[in-house]
């Protein structure tokens, strides 16, 4: 027996920086609200944990507390709902070294699985069979700061970039970083309106008089349900 086979298995999960358990705020069904698959009924896996403090976030509640899970039992309550599309969110769901192995877990048990990061942390430990949401922060957000450019150097057309616009500053910023990293040609752009700080319609009209080839996001979940958790 070689001495690595000796050690524990725990021991050689730290190693790896593996895990096989996550802290979790919540999974539940619902409609998936945004992006490529909006519409498609998902389970979302909420991570607890964020590092950023953006200042429209919406998801405040899932900062601390949560439930530690194993791997298996998410993978059973995902399963139970009987759907393919599984989205894992947060928080940031980066922020905890498993969520790369929940990920290839889910990837490598069928799901069409997406990955909603801020994009301040490394996205290429996340299985490239699950597309990977990445938020790149306004000014207005308040972290403009934490994103991780190089990240983008590892986008496949399977991914996503999406931004929040709080006012026009944000939009135009938002453009010439589209412009600056030729973001449509790596794979689809959203604009999405800060909810209740700016007006749709607005946001619409600007996309429209720039003529840029992204695509404008309304979050359906809160078309549907407002601001209740767990929808």
């Amino acid at each position: 027996m070689t001495a690595d086979a000796r050690v524990a298995p725990a021991a050689r999960r730290r190693r790896t920086g593996g895990a096989d358990s996550l802290r979790i705020t919540e999974i539940f069904y619902s409609l998936q609200g945004e992006a490529r698959d909006a519409g498609y009924p998902t389970v979302f896996v909420r991570l607890t944990g964020c590092p950023l403090r953006c200042r429209y976030c919406d998801t405040a509640y899932a900062f601390t507390g949560g439930e530690r899970l194993t791997l298996d039992d998410i993978l059973s309550r995902v399963a139970a709902h009987g759907v393919p599309h599984v989205c894992v969110t947060g928080g940031e769901p980066l922020a905890q070294p498993g969520c790369a192995d929940l990920v290839r877990r889910l990837c490598d048990a069928g799901h069409i699985v997406s990955v909603e990061t801020s994009g301040a942390l490394d996205i290429r430990p996340i299985d490239r069979r699950a597309s990977r949401v990445v938020d790149l922060k306004t000014p207005g957000s308040g972290e403009v700061d934490r994103n991780r450019w190089d990240n983008l150097a590892a986008l496949t057309d399977n991914d996503q970039i999406k931004f929040v616009i709080c006012d026009r500053a944000d939009f135009d910023w938002a453009c010439a970083r589209v412009r600056e990293h030729d973001l449509t040609a790596r794979c689809p752009v959203w604009f999405s309106p800060s909810h209740e700080t700016l007006p749709p319609a607005t946001l619409a009209e600007w996309l429209m008089a720039e003529a840029l080839p992204v695509r404008l996001q309304l979050q359906l979940h809160k078309l549907l349900w407002g601001d209740e958790p767990g929808r």
